[in-house]
C-alpha cells in the first residue's frame, strides 16, 4: 500500500510539474514577441502616469571606490522627496547634500540620470526610439519572465537614453526588472552600469525600489570604480480626484 502511494504521489507530482511547464510552454507560445512588446508597453505607460502621481523619498549613496587601483573613500549622500506643489507640478526636491566627490564631478546629467532614467520607463511614446529583441524566457525571483534586450534607435538630440535588458512578468506583462546604462556616453561623463528592481505598491503597480551600481569608469587619464544605490520609499498617491486602472477602458 505504502509503496503503491509512493509511486502514485510521485507520479502525481511529476504530471503536474510537466503541465505546469506546459502551460508555462503555451503561454510563450501564445504570445508573439510583437503582442508582448505592445503589452507591456500599454502597461508601462500606464504605470509611468501612476508614478508622477505619487510622493516618495529618494536616498542616493554615490562612493568612489577606486582611481587607478588606489583606494578612496569619497561618499555623497543625496536625499530628496518628490513632492507636489500648490499648482499640482511634481518637483524633485533635496531635503539633504551629504559629503562630496573629489575625483568626479556630479554633473547635471547625473541629476537626470538618478532622477529619471534608473527609475527607467518603457511607454507607448518610447517605443518608437528603440529597437528590441526577444531573448527568451527567465525565472527572477518567483516570477517567470520575458526577457528583451533594448537599445536605442539613435542618440542624437539633448537627452539620455537607456540601453541593455528588461524582464517582463508573464503574468502581468510589467516591467520588474531593468539592467543597463544610460547613452550618450562621452569621454568626459560617463554613468555606471545598473540593476534597477521593482515591487507591488498599493496591489497593482510595480514600482522602483532598488536600484544599484558598482562600475569601473574609463575617463581620459585615469579609472575610477564608482558605486551607487538608490532607494525609493514611503510611496504615497498624491491627492487628487484622478484615478488610473489597468485594463480595457469600461463602456
Amino acid at each position: 500500500m505504502n509503496r503503491t502511494l509512493v509511486k502514485l504521489t510521485v507520479a502525481s507530482v511529476v504530471s503536474l510539474a510537466a503541465a505546469s511547464g506546459s502551460a508555462q510552454v503555451q503561454r510563450s507560445k501564445e504570445r508573439t514577441p510583437g503582442e508582448i512588446i505592445q503589452a507591456f508597453s500599454v502597461k508601462e505607460t500606464e504605470f509611468y502616469e501612476a508614478w508622477k502621481q505619487y510622493t516618495y523619498r529618494q536616498n542616493a549613496e554615490i562612493r568612489v571606490l577606486s582611481v587607478d587601483g588606489y583606494r578612496r573613500n569619497e561618499r555623497l549622500t543625496l536625499v530628496s522627496e518628490v513632492v507636489f506643489n500648490d499648482d499640482g507640478t511634481r518637483e524633485v526636491r533635496v531635503l539633504q547634500r551629504r559629503g562630496g566627490l573629489e575625483s568626479v564631478v556630479w554633473t547635471q546629467e547625473d541629476t537626470e540620470r538618478i532622477n529619471n532614467i534608473l527609475p527607467f520607463a518603457l511607454t507607448s511614446k518610447d517605443i518608437p526610439l528603440y529597437d528590441l529583441k526577444y531573448e527568451g524566457m527567465e525565472r527572477v525571483d518567483e516570477l517567470d519572465c520575458y526577457v528583451f534586450s533594448v537599445k536605442p534607435k539613435s542618440t542624437k538630440g539633448n537627452r539620455l537614453y537607456f540601453q541593455g535588458r528588461i524582464w517582463v512578468d508573464d503574468q502581468d506583462l510589467q516591467v520588474v526588472r531593468t539592467i543597463g546604462k544610460p547613452v550618450p556616453q562621452r569621454r568626459n561623463n560617463q554613468f555606471p552600469e545598473f540593476e534597477t528592481i521593482r515591487q507591488v505598491i498599493d496591489d497593482k503597480y510595480w514600482f522602483p525600489v532598488w536600484t544599484h551600481a558598482d562600475s569601473i569608469l574609463n575617463f581620459p587619464g585615469s579609472t575610477v570604480r564608482i558605486e551607487e544605490t538608490v532607494t525609493y520609499q514611503d510611496y504615497k498617491r498624491f491627492g487628487s480626484k484622478a484615478t488610473i486602472e489597468f485594463g480595457p477602458p469600461k463602456p
